[in-house]
């Protein structure tokens, strides 16, 4: 399929760019810089995991012959991350362990990504079209949107003046 700006595959290959820029970030960062990187990339990982898990992970099923394994794969990988990404919640972001757990997350959350990019994405560019692509390009970014929307909208309820969204 020819690349297009909202292709879905495009979409998600530059948010594992992303994703990979925010780990060097956060691992380098410390105190408040560092728990600001850590938020921005939990918040990353959590919209970019949903646009899989809702818009790409089912159509892999339905069309890549032994789509159900390649999905099953990812979302075992998924799950594993997600475990790490909890434990490190409840740490101080200055710890030996919390740097120690971010590594181990950044580490699995790269080969997730490769094996997305070369088992799921690189296939899904052969067997759909490029209409199909943009369309769920389209949706996911629309989901992004969303969620940026949300967060904006938790951040302005927490800095205004008692009362105003009551």
């Amino acid at each position: 399929a020819l690349k297009s700006p909202s292709d879905v595959i495009d979409l998600l290959t530059d948010q594992h760019e992303q994703i990979k820029s925010l780990f060097t970030e956060t691992l380098v960062l410390a105190g408040d810089e560092r728990a600001r990187s850590f938020r921005d990339l939990r918040r990353l990982l959590a919209v970019h995991e949903t646009a899989e898990e809702e818009i790409v992970h089912p159509r892999a099923k339905q069309k890549l012959p032994g789509g159900e394994k390649v999905v099953d794969a990812r979302l075992e990988e998924e799950h594993e991350a997600k475990k790490l990404l909890a434990e490190l919640e409840s740490l101080d972001v200055d710890s030996k362990e919390f740097t120690g757990k971010l590594t181990k997350l950044r580490d699995a959350v790269i080969a997730h990504a490769e094996h997305e990019e070369s088992e799921e994405f690189a296939k899904l560019g052969t067997e759909l079209s490029q209409q199909e692509l943009e369309r769920m390009g389209d949706v996911a970014a629309a989901a992004d949107a969303a969620a940026l929307g949300a967060e904006l909208g938790r951040h302005l309820r927490r800095l205004a003046p008692p009362g105003v969204y009551s």
